[in-house]
């Protein structure tokens, strides 16, 4: 019964990844993500029934437009899978069972399934638009509150220490706020912040600051063989005076969190 329990989850994760790449690409044109149907964005033609089936369409269309045959980028299908692919792995991870369910571990999961949500919109936003969408970051700050209520009035949580979050939401907000009305713009460094708040508060310390640690280390790293490649071109000075572009911080950190966070269940679970 488990293998069906697991492929219903693992179908829940893809209709997820369909509208996580929906999202991502509406949310920073500020355009309806629930209500609007959905479209080719090159043709603008709506999509049929059999266009919207996770994975099954892309592979069945051959990964085009059924009326303008313009191809489909493949990251809708990679994230779809990926992102059921994930799904399955919380499941076994938080020890899911169809003849075991508890509200507990039910709660747990849909928790973590609104925190891998908050994580694929901010973190992918960021990679094509390189920002940190505000809108995505207050739906962060409300899965968190509700995470910590949860937290305090179901499993008797020390409160203090989510107050702590709160108070540090609220001050980078006010921060944000100034810097809003002084250069009439958003923040990437504010919203950067807020993403940190939030992932401290579902993932915790360690894993957090092991996710900072790797990001750093994975920038290093690729900023140092830029450097390298940049020696080896011929076209050294065109390239010195090209801007340089601006580095998705946003995506490398929530990969990252989710790569430790099922690390660290894993271990938890299997090896501890």
């Amino acid at each position: 019964m488990d293998i069906f329990f697991y492929i219903i989850l693992f179908v829940i994760g893809s209709l997820f990844g369909s509208f996580y790449t929906l999202a991502v690409y509406r949310i920073p044109k500020r355009q309806d993500i629930t209500h609007t149907h959905s479209y080719c964005p090159n043709c603008n033609h709506k999509l049929g029934i059999l266009d919207l089936f996770p994975i099954f369409s892309y592979i069945f269309l051959g990964g085009k437009c059924r009326y303008c045959k313009q191809k489909i980028r493949p990251r809708y299908l990679i994230l779809e899978i990926l992102s059921g692919t994930v799904f399955v792995i919380f499941g076994l991870l938080l020890g899911l069972h169809y003849n075991t369910l508890t509200i507990e571990n039910v709660a747990e999961y849909f928790f973590l399934a609104l925190y891998f949500t908050f994580i694929v919109l901010i973190s992918g936003i960021d990679k094509e638009n390189k920002q940190i969408d505000k809108m995505v970051s207050m739906y962060g700050i409300v899965i968190s509150i509700m995470y910590m209520l949860y937290l305090y009035i179901v499993e008797g949580a020390n409160i203090y220490r989510y107050g702590i979050y709160l108070i540090l939401y609220i001050i980078v907000l006010i921060f944000d706020t100034i810097t809003l009305k002084r250069y009439a713009k958003n923040s990437y460094l504010t919203g950067t912040l807020l993403m940190l708040i939030t992932m401290v508060v579902f993932t915790g310390e360690y894993v957090t600051a092991s996710a900072i640690i790797v990001t750093v280390l994975a920038l290093a790293i690729y900023q140092l063989l830029e450097k390298l490649q940049e020696k080896k071109s011929t076209h050294k000075k065109e390239k010195s005076n090209n801007v340089k572009e601006k580095i998705s911080i946003g995506f490398y950190l929530g990969l990252s969190n989710i790569l430790i966070l099922i690390f660290a269940l894993f271990y938890n679970n299997y090896i501890w």
